[in-house]
């Protein structure tokens, strides 16, 4: 093996494949609801390992056309959050979705991206995300949104 892909790990798992072979990827479950990762996303930066964020919508959650009545209770953001999701969003005139992409992004420059889809239209609109830019302290805003 030259290169290893990892899932799932915490930082110390990744500190113990890295003496194995070169690691090159990192996925792990890490978005604007859920940051349980960060430890292992600091680590891929500091050894220049990608780090691509799986569930980067929250399932879904962060999708402002998901129907309610499909959120679980305690799932999905707050109402507090959710406000300043579409603030940020209206300023930009975008959708949450791509708000919480744009984050990912400016989060680390080891994020890759790769978010899920089986909609053309929500494939279009994360597409879009890529040529959008926060603010400082619209990332600071969204920062405070753990």
């Amino acid at each position: 093996m030259r290169h290893l892909g990892l899932s799932g790990v915490d930082a110390a798992q990744l500190a113990e494949a890295r003496t194995m072979a070169p690691v090159v990827a990192v996925q792990n479950r890490y978005n604007l609801l859920d940051r349980a990762g960060e430890d292992v996303l600091r680590a891929c930066e500091l050894h220049g390992v990608a780090f691509v964020p799986y569930f980067p919508l929250a399932a879904g959650l962060l999708r402002t056309d998901l129907d309610p009545a499909q959120i679980p209770p305690g799932m999905g953001p707050t109402a507090s959050q959710s406000g300043t999701l579409d603030a940020i969003a209206a300023r930009h005139a975008a959708t949450r979705a791509q708000i919480a992409l744009v984050w990912l992004l400016a989060t680390s420059p080891s994020t890759l991206l790769i978010p899920g889809t089986s909609s053309t239209a929500h494939l279009a609109e994360n597409t879009a995300a890529a040529s959008m830019a926060l603010t400082a302290d619209e990332v600071t805003e969204l920062n405070a949104l753990r």
